[in-house]
């Protein structure tokens, strides 16, 4: 999403949104799509510090020091920016997890 496009996120249509998302972050952000087990970008990626932010509109969702090594083959974090989340059990691919979404 460009810096200086001041529009509220929730405001974009699903045209726009397919314009700025890749096919891949379209499926997961908005069609509740899931990526592969140990394929994302963020699997093994671990720093010291910094934030892990919403691709569609820039939200702090997680602090980097609470990410963990879960063996699940997704990025796992034992703490969320509560204010900026939402979550759902998730039952699919024959698991229970906690799913958190940008709110």
């Amino acid at each position: 999403m460009s810096e200086t496009d001041e529009r509220d996120p929730s405001e974009l249509t699903d045209e726009e949104w397919r314009e700025r998302l890749s096919e891949e972050e379209y499926r997961v952000l908005r069609e509740s799509g899931t990526e592969a087990k140990f394929s994302g970008e963020y699997v093994d990626h671990h720093p010291d510090d910094g934030e892990y932010r919403c691709r569609a509109c820039g939200t702090v969702l997680f602090e980097a020091e609470t990410k963990y090594e879960s063996g699940c083959g997704w990025p796992a974090f034992y703490a969320a920016e509560e204010e900026s989340v939402t979550t759902t059990i998730d039952t699919s691919h024959g698991m229970r997890r906690t799913e958190v979404r940008c709110a």
